[in-house]
């Protein structure tokens, strides 16, 4: 018989132990490598085919980074998709092709976003509002704005404009360098700095922010803010990317849902108070690689959303078995 003795401050590490970003990560390698080799597709394990995998997803990547600092707090937003076509419409009439209308159309398009995410912010902290039902409400208001008036608007934009989605700097483009910087920046502003210190305070225990003197109402505002700013980004990219405004690039839920699950796939409670940017990026890349697997298997395209689906239910089931009896 044999004792086991683990160094002092030491303890068993097992799958439980091993950080949420990096197990969703190997499983977006694994699904999309896979997928080559069965396929014969190999050529697409290579630095522009997943230079190319990455910029299919850029857009989604934009929407998570806001919705994740609304989430931190324990709220949500809804009204993103409904924002990003009303962005990249706003954006396209705006500029009707005029390079010197490019900064007044993206001045135009912030401020907006500005707006939206106030409103937001305001109703959920201010009034108490149940956030689903105050940015859903938010969302549908512009989405009614949106068919009612700028449906019928002409518009594209500048040709120098659309260097943000066509262009690249040494081999990347500019697309994916946008989401590499700004979820760097949203990184920093969450492990180091105070106002992220205080985001997670707010999201894990409201009632004890209040009692250290937070005010925990402006900082759920500015997480609102900051998601729709995020979709604000998508939107001016997508509009770059279609060359003019759409009323339908944020519908059929693609980029409000499809959002929320990559968030929380990527480890960050739904509650609020735990999670990060890196969890986002994981779960950008584990989307990524999905839907790069089913192009080079042929799925249906009705049946990668049942997929889909099925397997965000499954990643999710798996994180809470693998955090059964953990404190958070």
């Amino acid at each position: 018989m044999s004792i086991d003795i683990l160094p002092a401050g030491r303890a068993r590490r097992g799958f439980r132990d091993v950080p949420v970003p990096v197990v969703v990560i190997a499983l977006a390698a694994i699904i999309y490598v896979t997928a080559a080799v069965i396929t014969g597709q190999t050529n697409q394990i290579s630095f522009a085919g997943l230079t190319g995998l990455l910029q299919r997803t850029v857009a989604l990547g934009l929407v998570g980074l806001g919705q994740t600092f609304a989430i931190l707090v324990g709220s949500i937003d809804l009204s993103v998709a409904a924002l990003i076509s009303t962005v990249a419409v706003l954006a396209s009439y705006l500029m009707q092709g005029d390079p010197g209308m490019i900064v007044p159309a993206i001045a135009a398009c912030l401020a907006l976003a500005l707006c939206v995410g106030a409103i937001n912010g305001g109703l959920v902290a201010y009034w108490g509002i149940n956030p689903l039902i105050a940015t859903l409400s938010t969302g549908l208001i512009l989405q009614g704005v949106l068919s009612a008036g700028f449906t019928y608007l002409g518009g594209r934009v500048a040709p120098e404009y659309q260097a943000l989605a066509y262009q690249g700097l040494f081999g990347v483009p500019l697309p994916v360098l946008l989401l590499a910087v700004l979820a760097l920046v949203a990184w920093f502003v969450l492990a180091k700095t105070r106002f992220g210190a205080h985001l997670y305070a707010v999201g894990g225990n409201p009632d004890g922010a209040k009692l250290a003197g937070l005010r925990v109402e402006r900082f759920v505002l500015a997480a609102h803010i900051i998601a729709s700013l995020g979709a604000c980004v998508a939107g001016l990219y997508l509009a770059a990317r279609l060359q003019s405004g759409t009323p339908w690039i944020g519908r059929d839920g693609i980029y409000d849902l499809e959002s929320i699950a990559i968030v929380v796939i990527g480890g960050t409670a739904l509650s609020g108070g735990k999670g990060g940017v890196i969890g986002t990026i994981a779960g950008v890349l584990l989307f990524a690689s999905l839907d790069a697997s089913f192009n080079m298997f042929g799925v249906d395209a009705f049946l990668k959303q049942v997929l889909r689906g099925a397997i965000v239910i499954a990643a999710v089931a798996v994180y809470a078995v693998r955090n059964k009896g953990h404190v958070a």
